[in-house]
């Protein structure tokens, strides 16, 4: 219990009466601390704080690697910037040796503010100093986050792309170089790699790589790679919204639980440049940013994520997961949120020219190569409209071809509207793409109308495709029971297809193998939605906790 002396030490409080400080004694929090925790997290709720013992720090995440930039001692607040605008932290501040501290509530503050303003006019000074001056949240903030990598790779080159987009997706800084320009000799610091080396990757006061592998590149950047124990309560497999769901839940729940993630977090929904009906972002959220965030959480908790491994088979009868490179993990449960893969199409030309002009969805980082060009959206679902959404703010014109005669049946009425209001933005309605040309990059796709059966060839600066995805569930052992088109069946559509084999029915999201769970996009499921695998991840951890207490005898088929 925070005392009226101790808040009386406190310089901001050391006017306030008797009266007032009690008031703020009922309502202060006492909040111990140990060594590194966090008071307050980066985007946390508002509060103000107060140090009554120990030190705070402030850190600012850089890359998921925490910078201090500054501290606070007993009888120093913090959280006044929040309080003042209305905002959630724009740093954390966590113990750095044991401390203690009050939190109190914005409707406490203000309520205290109410009869004493100069309370309210002395935050007010605070939280304007903590936002000037060079060490200021202003300044802070116009500073640029420094690289962790420098890339030289041709602009066209699809190797080059490929290692672009891996390192956004995994949320590290970089400078890229293309060899051309004027500038790119004093950034790499020396004469740039040769052509037949690019692209080349050099780490920030560390190794250079020519035509790095991606398991190469996050060793070098820090990144997990491999597992730190060899048992898990929960082994996850995919990264995406319902693996990194189910992550955060599992590990916040105390169970030992690891991600396996091929590639990089944030699955399909990592390559939208916006997504505007989650619940919770008003104005809209990237793909890349709600995997950031959801990253940063499922680490703070305590869960492991590997990238760059890839899970060749899974024994049923053991639940044992068998990595790339001979690794074995052991798992009490595993969860099974691989998602799905952009269908691929099998046009002449698609091939040359993949990540050459042509992509399979759409992140932020393909901002840079649709500038000032005309560019084309194959697809009708909400994935195409928010890509055309997002392009039409780069691009001179964005086209959406649509083999329907209608975007109404499969793309949500909001982004119908939003399209008609962009004045850059139009659609060929029962039109399909039959080829694309181009020598180094795209430069042209022939588009057929199936009404008049005419073929038109339309310049083109980039094609991006959103025409549906398919399950890559081809290496799951023949014991998990799987639909027509390789999705995972789970709870009664287990029971249907007679795949079940115990006494007790199987949970909503376990599979035809006890203990192993599906959820998100993989899951057979009418419903492919980021809240909806958001929602399933989460609920899997609940089923796993069921599972976990029932008695070894009854697991066994």
């Amino acid at each position: 219990m925070v005392t009226t002396d101790e808040i009386g030490a406190v310089a901001l409080f050391a006017t306030l009466g008797p009266a007032e400080r009690e008031q703020l004694s009922r309502a202060a929090a006492d909040i111990t601390l140990v060594p590194g925790e966090y008071a307050a997290h980066e985007g946390g709720e508002r509060a103000l704080f107060a140090v009554l013992e120990g030190r705070i720090e402030a850190v600012k995440l850089v890359d998921g690697i925490g910078r201090v930039v500054g501290e606070r001692g007993p009888g120093d607040i913090f959280g006044e910037v929040p309080i003042v605008l209305g905002t959630v932290f724009p740093v954390g501040f966590r113990a750095a040796e044991k401390s203690r501290v009050m939190r109190v509530e914005p409707s406490d503050y203000h309520a205290v503010a109410a009869v004493h303003p100069d309370l309210g006019k002395e935050v007010g000074k605070l939280a304007a100093n903590r936002m000037g001056g060079s060490r200021g949240l202003q300044s802070l903030a116009a500073e640029p986050p420094p690289p962790r990598a420098i890339v030289v790779g041709h602009r066209w080159d699809a190797s080059c792309a490929e290692l672009r987009r891996f390192l956004d997706r995994n949320q590290i800084t970089f400078r890229w170089l293309t060899p051309d320009a004027p500038d790119a000799v004093e950034h790499w610091g020396g004469p740039l790699p040769s052509d037949e080396d690019l692209p080349t990757i050099r780490v920030v006061n560390g190794k250079t790589v020519v035509r790095p592998q991606f398991r190469r590149v996050a060793e070098l950047l820090g990144l997990a790679t491999e597992a730190a124990a060899a048992e898990y309560d929960a082994v996850i497999v995919g990264a995406g919204p319902a693996g990194l769901a189910a992550a955060v839940y599992g590990a916040s729940e105390g169970l030992r639980t690891i991600v396996v993630e091929r590639e990089a977090p944030g699955g399909q929904a990592g390559t939208s440049s916006r997504i505007e009906n989650y619940l919770g972002f008003p104005s809209g959220v990237s793909g890349d940013e709600l995997a950031s965030r959801a990253l940063q959480q499922a680490w703070r908790l305590g869960a492991e994520v590997l990238v760059t491994r890839s899970i060749t088979r899974v024994d049923p009868a053991t639940r044992h997961v068998h990595l790339d490179g001979g690794d074995v993990l052991r798992a009490r449960t595993i969860i099974l949120a691989c998602g799905v893969a952009w269908r691929q199409l099998s046009i002449d030309g698609f091939d040359r020219l993949a990540g050459k002009g042509i992509s399979y969805g759409a992140a932020r980082s393909e901002a840079s190569n649709a500038h000032g060009l005309d560019v084309h959206i194959v697809g009708a679902g909400n994935s195409a409209g928010q890509a055309a959404m997002f392009f039409s703010n780069h691009a001179r014109s964005v086209t959406i071809l649509c083999r329907g005669e209608t975007l109404e049946k499969s793309m949500s009425r909001y982004l119908v509207d939003q399209l008609a209001a962009r004045s850059n933005i139009g659609t060929m309605y029962r039109t399909e793409v039959v080829a694309a040309h181009g020598d180094g990059s795209l430069e042209a796709v022939d588009v057929r109308n199936a009404a008049s059966g005419e073929t038109t060839r339309l310049e083109s600066g980039g094609l991006y495709v959103f025409i549906g995805a398919d399950a890559e569930t081809a290496w799951l052992p023949s014991e998990i029971a799987l639909d027509r088109r390789g999705f995972v069946l789970t709870g009664s559509d287990v029971h249907a297809a007679g795949r079940w084999e115990l006494e007790r029915d199987p949970y909503l999201l376990e599979t035809s193998v006890p203990g192993v769970f599906a959820c998100g996009d993989v899951r057979f499921s009418p419903v492919k939605r980021v809240a909806a695998a958001v929602g399933e991840g989460s609920m899997a951890i609940a089923f796993v906790h069921q599972y976990l207490k029932e008695p070894e005898t009854s697991r066994a088929q």
